[in-house]
């Protein structure tokens, strides 16, 4: 019999498929993705180090982007932590810890000519399966960097080109003063008297006090206050009048006797000088003014000068030689004392009157070419702040950045 070619059962050998499951193969089936869990936030990127600018090396600055993740919230970045290491593959030390919200720090702590490179950990507080848990999540590594001394710091260029100005200005009237131009220097009109009170004190046959402040070797106005010292002794040699310089420091008295010493040897009269010119008092503050007001009052002198630093004293000096009537010059650079000189001197050498009085007084090519050198550098300064003032009043340009020093 043959075969019965309806039936539904397949020759030996061959597979019985079910049209159903033939339609199911021939679907194309469809893949779903397994959801991907991140534990913990987002990491700092783009961490770029370099070296810091016009420093003396030792310094390195290092920034990054922050997370996207940071914020207030549970989970969210609070804090970033930064890492060093001298090579690549670690290990890398804490540096520094800061706050959500940081995008930088300096490095303060490398050596100059290593390579550094640094890692930023992200921080955040998650709710875990045992309770909060602080999780950090690392950065790339930044590229190797190293820490180098700058030259020059561009930050403060216009006070490099302000003292090669000045500088500039005073070399050359240093060489016009040497090359005997005469220069235009301010009468001082303190300084202008000198001659007159030494000359009143030698033709009334009384003394001339000097008294060169209150304070040591050390502050400038004491040495403007010998100086000085040293131009009045040779008039006084000059005129052969007598004069008595009280002082409170011992360096004081030695670099007066010497100074005194010195001014007599120029005028010719190295006889007439003897120690007791210059002698000591106390150290005591309040003690040294009494003990000068005591002098002032019995002895009486024709003329005093108050030349140098000086504090509370002043009014007490200056009025104890006011009630006697003598001519007193002074001279000192602080401000909180110079209105009581002014109420009770004849002439006052106001602040860096002080400092000019031995160009001033001695003519001497280098040091009047110095004066008159800082004078224009002064004036130059002064117009440009002038000039910027009226810009900026009008709003015209804004010249301010240019008078900053980072």
């Amino acid at each position: 019999m043959s075969p019965d070619t309806s039936s539904n059962l397949a020759p030996i050998g061959s597979a019985i498929i079910n049209p159903d499951t033939l339609l199911e193969l021939s679907t194309p089936s469809v893949v779903v993705p397994t959801p991907q869990f991140r534990l913990g936030p987002s990491p700092a990127t783009d961490v770029t180090a370099e070296d810091a600018p016009n420093d003396v090396g030792g310094a390195i600055v290092v920034n990054w982007k922050p997370s996207p993740d940071e914020g207030a919230g549970l989970g969210s970045v609070t804090a970033y932590t930064l890492l060093r290491s001298t090579s690549l593959s670690g290990p890398f030390d804490t540096v520094g810890t800061m706050t959500s919200g940081m995008t930088s720090f300096i490095d303060g702590g490398v050596l100059d000519g290593v390579d550094y490179y640094y890692i930023v950990d992200a921080i955040s507080i998650v709710n875990g399966v045992a309770g909060f848990m602080t999780l950090s999540v690392r950065s790339e590594p930044s590229v190797a960097v190293q820490s180098h001394a700058q030259w020059f710091h561009k930050g403060r260029i216009n006070a490099l080109i302000a003292v090669i100005i000045l500088s500039g200005s005073i070399l050359y009237f240093i060489t016009q003063a040497k090359s005997g131009r005469e220069l235009f220097i301010r009468k001082i009109a303190g300084l202008e008297a000198v001659d007159e009170a030494v000359g009143r004190a030698t033709e009334m046959g009384r003394e001339i006090f000097f008294v060169p402040g209150i304070e040591d070797m050390n502050n400038v106005q004491t040495i403007a206050g010998v100086t000085i010292l040293g131009r009045v002794a040779k008039m006084a040699a000059t005129y052969d009048a007598k004069l008595d310089v009280p002082v409170r420091r011992s360096l004081v008295m030695v670099a007066g006797r010497e100074t005194v010493k010195e001014a007599y040897l120029d005028a010719g009269r190295p006889d007439a000088y003897h120690d007791d010119m210059v002698h000591y008092l106390t150290d005591d503050q309040f003690g040294y003014a009494a003990g000068v007001d005591g002098m002032v009052v019995r002895r009486k002198p024709a003329t005093i000068f108050y030349m140098g630093a000086f504090y509370a004293e002043s009014l007490i000096l200056a009025e104890t030689g006011n009630s006697i009537g003598a001519i007193q010059i002074a001279g000192t650079a602080q401000p909180a004392q110079l209105p009581f000189f002014v109420a009770a001197c004849d002439y006052t050498l106001i602040g860096e009157e002080l400092f000019a009085a031995s160009a001033y007084l001695s003519k001497e090519p280098r040091q009047l070419g110095s004066l008159k050198g800082q004078d224009v550098g002064k004036f130059f300064i002064l117009a440009f702040a002038i000039i910027g003032i009226l810009l900026a009043t009008f709003n015209l340009l804004d010249m301010s950045h240019w008078f900053t020093v980072n």
